[in-house]
């Protein structure tokens, strides 16, 4: 029944996921394709939890939107792989009815592969031993059987491998005291981690225990893939705008990635501060924005850097580059800054902005920051 009712009802949230999944699955794929095609020419999108395909009311939900954008593309039509699951033989059947009735399906060179089966151990165990050709892969489960540490790791391992995952906080919240699901809060935190994370909740703050629970779950992510792990969420909030109910969860090797969805996460978020994005989605921010817009994250922003790079001089693309992951900030806030900084005389640019510029001395147009413009911070006191 909730799986029904979910795919019946199709809310302002659902239609922001499938379009940040399906924006990145595309800038994604114009992204690894060059190089994909002089390897095996392949590329693959995975869906471990597809579920029908369409809403009620007729909406397409993210399966059809990628084959859509991919039948529509003349190079993607001839890579793309796609391989979609779900433990419901109803909703795979409709699936592939519905895959068969899209306009164009057999523009594609490779057949959509729908089956039917339990995202387990022996899924954990395939998706860690395999070697995937470059894969964007979505899992979508509801709430947290199937999802873990493992499958996260062996979808996103190899090169040009992506991977985000609904991760319903709601339930994980309530489950870390469960005894009925330790194993599966083990097995999406690591035992070790999951039992801190038990102990550090007890006391805390609504949003305190939030900001434990997705810490833990980004270290989690980034100790078994290495430090290049980049992990990105983007939060949804209940009705009133008080509590996050679910997360999708980005994971990534590389920056680009990272950048590409940070910037999409950015445009999808119900309310900017300052130019700052809340990498969130609330029906209540969307509807009454000025009762959230009381942060000022620029000037915050602009703090930080004088302290974190005193005596320091970097380009711009670097100081992103490092200040940037972690953090809600997008590139462009950092061009806000670093000008702000510079016109206040907080720092030196170089080259100087035409309005700082000595005579004859080579400038830049104001009101420009480019990537290779350094800026030099004074020391720290």
């Amino acid at each position: 029944m909730t799986r029904n009712r979910f795919f019946a009802e199709r809310t302002d949230q659902s239609e922001v996921k499938a379009r940040i999944v399906e924006k990145y699955f595309y800038a994604w794929a114009n992204v690894v394709m060059a190089t994909a095609s002089t390897l095996d020419g392949k590329i693959a999108y995975i869906d471990l939890y597809a579920r029908p395909g369409r809403y009620e009311d007729g909406a397409a939900s993210t399966p059809l939107l990628v084959l859509e954008r991919a039948i529509a593309h003349p190079k993607m039509s001839k890579m793309l792989v796609t391989y979609f699951n779900d433990a419901d033989t109803n909703l795979t059947d409709t699936l592939r009815t519905e895959i068969d009735k899209l306009p164009g399906i057999e523009k594609l060179k490779y057949k959509p592969s729908v089956s039917c089966g339990e995202v387990d151990a022996d899924a954990n165990a395939f998706f860690n031993k395999t070697k995937l050709i470059p894969s964007f892969t979505f899992v979508d489960p509801f709430g947290y059987k199937g999802l873990s540490l493992g499958i996260v790791n062996g979808v996103t391992k190899d090169w040009g491998c992506d991977c985000v995952f609904f991760f319903n906080y709601a339930r994980i919240n309530a489950g870390l005291t469960n005894d009925a699901v330790k194993p599966h809060i083990d097995a999406l935190f690591g035992a070790e981690r999951a039992t801190k994370l038990r102990e550090l909740v007890v006391g805390q703050s609504h949003s305190r225990r939030e900001a434990l629970i997705l810490e833990a779950l980004a270290q989690a992510i980034k100790a078994m893939g290495g430090p290049s792990r980049f992990v990105l969420p983007f939060r949804f909030k209940n009705s009133a705008g008080t509590r996050t109910s679910h997360s999708l969860v980005f994971v990534s090797k590389h920056f680009k990635g990272y950048e590409i969805m940070k910037d999409i996460m950015a445009a999808e978020s119900s309310t900017v501060e300052q130019g700052v994005p809340s990498l969130s989605y609330s029906p209540a921010e969307a509807d009454m924005p000025l009762l959230f817009s009381l942060n000022t994250p620029l000037d915050k922003l602009e703090e930080m850097l004088l302290a974190d790079f005193a005596g320091r001089t970097l380009t711009k693309r670097d100081i992103y580059m490092k200040h940037g992951i972690d953090r809600p900030y997008v590139d462009k806030n950092y061009r806000t800054a670093l000008l702000n900084l510079e016109a206040a005389g907080k720092i030196t640019a170089d080259p100087p902005s035409k309005t700082f510029a000595k005579p004859h001395q080579k400038a830049r147009r104001t009101g420009t920051f480019a990537d290779q413009v350094t800026a030099t911070f004074p020391p720290g006191k």
